[in-house]
């Protein structure tokens, strides 16, 4: 059917290291020979940082930052949110 859109919502869950591995290959593989627009909600940062182009956090149901995955990892209300702060 070739979908302009994929959601896929926590994929991941459940899965073991070498499951991941071949779920990302998936992921890219389809993104590249479909160009396919994937939208990945997903928990294992290791994951999202690795496959994303852009990142969206929510904290709460509430957009805290936008942005590639190295601007997120840096936002001080990323890591307020999520590792708390001294």
């Amino acid at each position: 059917m070739e979908p302009a859109l994929l959601l896929l919502d926590e994929p991941m869950a459940g899965m073991n290291r070498e499951e991941k591995e071949d779920m990302c290959r998936f992921i890219l593989d389809t993104n590249q020979e479909f160009g396919t627009t994937i939208a990945l909600i997903e928990h294992d940062m290791g994951v999202v940082m690795d496959l994303s182009d852009r990142v969206v956090v929510m904290n709460y149901g509430r957009k805290i930052a936008d942005g590639t995955p190295d601007e997120v990892r840096e936002d001080p209300t990323v890591i307020a949110a999520y590792l708390g702060v001294a």
